[in-house]
């Protein structure tokens, strides 16, 4: 019996529209389309594509609505990301549709993960929390430079109490005063929010299979590994540390060109390091921020952690080095006790880390 083909659809996802591009395992384009962003009609137009079909569409706010609503009725669904390729001459959706459709195809897509359906409550859960700490924080910024834009001075966070707030308001008049009240008003609001958001996502992380061993590692608080376990899903994503390294941007950018050159007729590589670029911007800025949190908070205590971070500045590391090495460290760290299930271990820091 001859083996159903495959066919490879690709969706330009809109807030009201989709353009569809499906495209025959020899590469014609067998269909264009346009239906609406609604799910019976989305698995409707894929179930009629046939019993084998590979959906792809980028990466978006609808990305992970679409991936858990067409992943049981496609072959394979790939959310991707097109960022730094090089833009057409012609573009529009269905060009958009058309290409993303043949890179399917082709197996040239850049696939952005979308695993971890049990951890979505948590994914929902640490992206409200951050979302309150970083709009709180945004407010504190504007309390302050409404002060010092009237050469006030502000010092801490005394600014931000309730005690003293009627003192602080008297220091302006007019629609000054008016704007300090209703952002005094503002971030009363956030930070009655954010504590309670901050339980349920711990609340929530708690319940997850690497709560244990992740809260073993020093400086990983309860915040820090709820957004670990939010933000990488599984430890399995990433083979080695050096696929880690990237995603949270710590990953070492460096050029090189003309490497090798012929000496007495043997072709023999040049002894010249490479230039360094700096670290790669290509990332995931929380699990980034949260990495290098850990690791300015191990070089203020006492412990192994800040032994090690020593240890580099002896060897002649710069200090800003040094803590991008210590981050990569604990990076390494928890994605070597995270896939194996064990806990911290301070006698076994200077393992290599898998």
């Amino acid at each position: 019996m001859k083996q159903q083909a495959i066919q490879y659809l690709a969706f330009d996802v809109h807030q009201a529209t989709c353009v569809a591009s499906l495209r025959a395992e020899g590469g014609a384009v067998v269909m264009r389309s346009t239906i609406k962003t609604e799910a019976k009609a989305i698995v409707q137009f894929v179930k009629a594509c046939g019993p084998r079909v590979q959906v792809a569409f980028e990466e978006g706010a609808q990305a992970q609505w679409l991936h858990d609503m067409l992943l049981p009725h496609a072959e394979r669904v790939v959310v991707c990301t097109r960022r730094g390729a090089n833009p057409v001459a012609n573009k529009n959706d269905a060009l958009d549709a058309d290409q993303l459709s043949e890179e399917l195809r082709t197996g040239k897509l850049r696939e952005v993960d979308h695993r971890g359906m049990g951890v979505q409550t948590l994914k929902e859960l640490v992206q409200s929390y951050v979302a309150l700490v970083s709009d709180a924080t945004r407010v504190m910024q504007r309390l302050k430079a409404l002060y010092r834009g009237r050469a006030i001075a502000v010092k801490g966070s005394a600014v931000y109490g309730r005690r003293e707030r009627k003192a602080w308001l008297d220091k302006l008049r007019g629609g000054a005063r008016v704007r300090a009240a209703a952002l005094f008003r503002q971030l009363d609001l956030l930070l009655e929010l954010r504590g309670p958001a901050k339980g349920a996502m711990i609340t929530e992380a708690r319940r997850q299979p690497g709560w244990k061993v992740l809260r073993s590692i020093p400086y990983l608080g309860e915040v820090r590994v709820a957004e670990l376990l939010a933000i990488i899903t599984t430890p399995h994503r990433f083979r080695t540390k050096r696929n880690l390294w990237p995603y949270a941007g710590l990953a070492v950018v460096t050029r090189s060109s003309a490497d090798k050159e012929f000496v007495d007729g043997k072709l023999r590589k040049k002894k010249r390091a490479p230039i360094t670029r700096g670290l790669n911007r290509n990332h995931n800025p929380l699990l980034k921020a949260v990495l290098k949190g850990a690791a300015n908070a191990a070089t203020l205590r006492p412990g192994p952690l800040r032994d090690w971070y020593e240890a580099c500045l002896k060897r002649g590391v710069r200090e800003e080095l040094a803590k991008v090495s210590l981050a990569r460290k604990i990076a390494s760290i928890v994605l070597r006790l995270w896939k194996k299930g064990e806990l911290w271990d301070p006698d076994k820091l200077t393992i290599q880390a898998t």
